[in-house]
């Protein structure tokens, strides 16, 4: 563990924060901030209905909505609760402003990795499938660097990822009915088998129902909260913005670790350049890639600038960061202070909901890799298998193990997602001007293959 503890601090240090900052103003000076100038778009093509155009595609139909839920409820999770807890925990108050100015910036980069996923998807038995080891393979013509990111999604992401989740889900659950994690993993890893042998379409519903209840009830208890409190919110800004550059040493710690802890869970929350999110954005049954990269944009603004601002609020307002508990357990502290309670029966419940659906979109971003690297059917079983025993140990492990694990397998799954999205960026800059000069035109934007004769386009052909 300390093996991955060091060589994880020292990826972050000196090249994944630096990657993750150089893409994020690259992209969105490139893209003319297209996550400010067309978010009034992105919440039009939310609730879209699929056009005539997609109808052509028959069984290939998971909605838009449907792929940014999914993707949605990967980010929604044990690190908008446990995370942003972590962060705070670690790095101070401060930290909260870096994981706000990495959304905003992150955005562009989450639009490029789900266009490109989008532009280069494949036809499946069930629905459209891709992601970056599929824009690594036809886009840069690379397979061996898709078999690279396959191997390293399926261990981030199908394996690592959800031992925090579950180690999370397992202790909120044992805490509030007082009983034994171990107890709780068993059942959560028996639900978690039944979930992910009903396939792509079970589980696009399960998230397409799932996630709004969850968030909404979130949001709307947050910002109870926040009313009640309302005069010791400039206090609690203030200490934030002081925090993040250094100024409140004895309350967070120095800047740079607050920057740290800021990007990482961040990261670890909205996967912006993570290169996770993409392989739920080329399931979406759409007539332009860009409409899904829009999409996948406003889900980094849900998670971070909303569900995560949520969680930070509640914390700070309780005045509890400085008092030495971590995690589930801050956070837990934090509503039962505010609620009494009801906050701790609450959060039981929105850990539940949160952990859960980020286990099984976790496990559709493992699934769709393991497909990348082989045909075989005995591989899936074995994958769906080997996710629920993951998710079994989780109840087992402490939660700073289940950091050390993840971290490591960001930092490897960020730094070759990013290189493919810079090399392959000229794709998703052309793709946003035929855009916006369909729209300019007054047209509904339809994407014709034949913009990119020299690109292998299988999915829309």
């Amino acid at each position: 563990m300390e093996f991955f503890n060091t060589l994880s601090d020292f990826l972050w240090t000196y090249v994944v924060i630096t990657m993750l900052v150089g893409c994020a103003l690259y992209f969105t000076w490139n893209l003319r901030g297209v996550q400010f100038t067309m978010l009034p778009t992105m919440l039009r093509n939310l609730f879209r209905p699929s056009s005539e155009s997609s109808e052509s595609f028959g069984k290939f139909k998971v909605s838009s909505f449907q792929a940014f839920a999914i993707s949605l409820s990967s980010r929604v999770g044990t690190g908008n609760l446990a995370g942003v807890a972590s962060a705070i925990f670690v790095g101070g108050p401060g930290a909260v402003f870096w994981m706000w100015v990495m959304a905003l910036l992150g955005a562009a980069t989450a639009f490029m990795e789900a266009t490109l996923a989008q532009l280069f998807k494949r036809h499946g038995k069930e629905s459209f499938y891709g992601g970056p080891a599929y824009y690594m393979k036809y886009g840069l013509k690379r397979p061996w660097m898709g078999i690279l990111f396959a191997l390293l999604i399926i261990y981030g992401f199908g394996l690592a990822n959800q031992l925090v989740q579950s180690n999370t889900l397992c202790d909120a659950i044992g805490e509030a009915f007082k009983v034994s994690p171990s107890y709780v993993a068993i059942g959560l890893a028996l639900m978690t088998l039944v979930i992910i042998f009903g396939g792509i379409h079970r589980i696009a519903r399960f998230c397409a129902t799932i996630v709004p209840v969850m968030a909404f009830g979130y949001i709307l208890l947050a910002l109870y909260i926040l009313v009640v409190n309302v005069s010791q919110i400039p206090a609690m800004l203030s200490l934030i913005v002081r925090s993040a550059f250094g100024w409140e040493q004895a309350a967070g710690g120095a800047v740079g670790i607050a920057v740290m802890q800021g990007v990482k869970r961040g990261l670890f929350s909205n996967e912006a350049g993570e290169g996770s999110a993409p392989n739920a954005a080329a399931t979406a049954t759409i007539p332009h890639p860009v409409s899904q990269g829009l999409l996948q944009s406003l889900g980094v603004f849900t998670d971070t600038l909303v569900i995560c601002t949520c969680t930070a609020f509640i914390i700070l307002l309780s005045g509890l960061y400085s008092e030495g508990t971590d995690g589930i357990i801050l956070t837990r502290h934090a509503m039962n202070h505010h609620l009494g309670s009801f906050g701790a029966w609450f959060l039981t419940a929105a850990i539940f909901l949160f952990a859960y659906s980020t286990i099984i979109a976790n496990y559709f971003y493992g699934e769709t890799n393991v497909r990348y690297i082989t045909k075989k059917p005995w591989a899936v079983t074995l994958f769906r298998l080997l996710s629920g025993i993951v998710v079994l140990l989780g109840g087992f492990m402490t939660l700073q193990q289940a950091w050390g694990i993840v971290d490591f397998a960001m930092a490897l799954m960020t730094i070759t997602n990013l290189v493919a999205v810079l090399l392959l960026s000229r794709y998703a800059f052309r793709l946003l001007k035929d855009f916006r000069e369909q729209r300019k035109e007054g047209k509904e934007p339809m994407f014709n293959p034949d913009l990119f004769p020299e690109a292998d386009l299988e999915g829309w052909r």
